[in-house]
C-alpha cells in the first residue's frame, strides 16, 4: 500500500481525502462514518449568525450529468453549531481526521462573529464559505466574486481568530473572471489555505410543463459535469499561490479524479456528491482506488504525483504502470 499521509498546514491528515460541506450535515455519527471510512478531514455544513431554514422543496435533485440543489444553506445557527461540532470533533479524533468547521454571513463583520462563537468548538480548521450560488436573495452577489470583497471578509475573519489557533480556508467560487486573483487577494488577506471549488450556478427547466424544477428557481451544480471546470480552478489557483495549500472539490467521483485533482495542484481532495452516485461507501472505494492507482503505477508516497502537471518537465506515463520518474 501506497503511503497517503497529507500535510496540510500544522496537521498531517491520514489521507489527502475531504469530505465537503454540507454532504452529512453535522452530525456526529455520519461524520464519524466519514472519518473511519477513510476522509483525512471531514467538513460540516455551514453555519451562519442565526438558524436557517433553507429553501423549500424541490431543493435537490439529479438532472442527468450530475446534481443542482439550492438548500439554501439551512443549518441550526452558531451558537446551536458549536455543540455538534464539540461533539462531532470528539468522535473523529480517534481516526485522525481534522474537523473543519464552516460558516456563512451577511456583512462582512457578521463573518467575524459567527467566527468567533463557532471557535469555542475548537475545530482544526475553519472553512469562510463566501461562494453559495443560491443564495443571491438573502445575501445578494457572492463575495466570491470580488478580490476585494473577499479579501474583507479574510480579513475581517482573521482578526477574529486572532490568538485562537484555528487556521482559515476560504471557499471560492468558479464563476468568476479570474479565479487566480481572487485566490491571492485573500491570501494577501490572511487565508491559511483554500477550497476550490463550490458548486456552480445553473437551472433546469421541465419542458413538459414549461416550468423551472427547483423552488429557488436557480441552484449550485456539482458532480462529474463540473470536474474538468474544477481542475482548471485548481490549476489556475495553484499557478497563483504557489505555496497555499488547496483542497480540489468538484466531480471527484473515483480514485482516479482524485489523482487529476492532485495532479492539477490540489494538497487533498473533496469529495460530495460522489455519495449520492456511489453510495455511503463512496469515500473507502475512492480511497481504495486512489490506493490502488497508485501502486499500479509504482508509486509509495502520493506526494509524488501532487503538483505533476506544473513541473518544468512532464513526463508520459506508460500504460503498462510504469514509475513516473521525478521532475528535475
Amino acid at each position: 500500500m501506497s503511503n497517503l499521509a497529507t500535510p496540510f498546514l500544522h496537521l498531517t491528515l491520514p489521507t489527502p481525502l475531504v469530505l465537503a460541506s454540507g454532504i452529512w450535515g453535522t452530525t456526529a455519527s455520519l461524520l464519524e462514518r466519514a472519518a473511519a471510512a477513510g476522509c483525512g478531514a471531514v467538513t460540516a455544513k455551514s453555519c451562519g449568525p442565526e438558524p436557517r431554514a433553507g429553501h423549500v422543496n424541490p431543493s435537490c435533485l439529479d438532472w442527468g450529468h450530475g446534481l443542482i440543489n439550492a438548500i439554501g444553506l439551512a443549518n441550526p445557527g452558531a451558537a446551536a453549531e458549536v455543540e455538534l461540532l464539540a461533539k462531532a470533533k470528539e468522535q473523529v479524533r480517534p481516526y485522525g481526521t481534522a474537523l473543519i468547521a464552516s460558516i456563512f454571513a451577511g456583512p462582512p463583520e457578521e463573518f467575524g462573529t459567527v467566527a468567533a462563537t463557532v471557535a469555542a468548538a475548537q475545530p482544526d480548521l475553519l472553512e469562510v464559505n463566501i461562494s453559495c450560488p443560491n443564495v443571491h436573495s438573502d445575501f445578494g452577489e457572492p463575495y466570491a466574486g470580488s478580490p476585494d470583497a473577499a479579501a474583507e471578509v479574510t480579513a475581517q475573519v482573521k482578526a477574529a481568530l486572532r490568538d485562537k489557533g484555528i487556521p482559515v480556508i476560504v471557499k471560492l467560487a468558479p464563476n468568476v473572471p479570474s479565479i487566480g486573483r481572487i485566490a491571492r487577494a485573500v491570501v494577501e488577506a490572511g487565508a491559511d489555505a483554500l477550497c476550490v471549488i463550490n458548486t456552480m450556478p445553473g437551472l433546469v427547466i421541465d419542458a413538459e410543463s414549461g416550468q423551472l424544477v427547483l423552488a429557488n428557481r436557480s441552484g449550485g451544480l456539482s458532480g462529474p459535469a463540473i470536474k474538468p471546470i474544477a481542475l482548471k480552478c485548481v490549476y489556475d489557483a495553484r499557478r497563483a499561490c504557489p505555496d497555499t495549500p488547496i483542497i480540489g472539490t468538484g466531480g471527484v467521483s473515483s480514485g482516479l479524479d482524485a489523482v487529476e485533482m492532485l495532479m492539477a495542484g490540489a494538497t487533498a481532495v473533496g469529495v460530495g456528491s460522489a455519495i449520492y452516485y456511489r453510495g455511503p461507501d463512496a469515500i473507502a472505494q475512492i480511497r481504495a482506488e486512489l490506493d490502488g492507482w497508485l501502486d499500479a503505477h509504482g508509486i509509495d508516497d502520493v506526494g509524488a504525483i501532487r503538483n505533476l502537471v506544473h513541473r518544468e518537465r512532464i513526463y508520459p506515463v506508460a500504460p503498462t504502470g510504469a514509475p513516473i520518474p521525478s521532475a528535475h
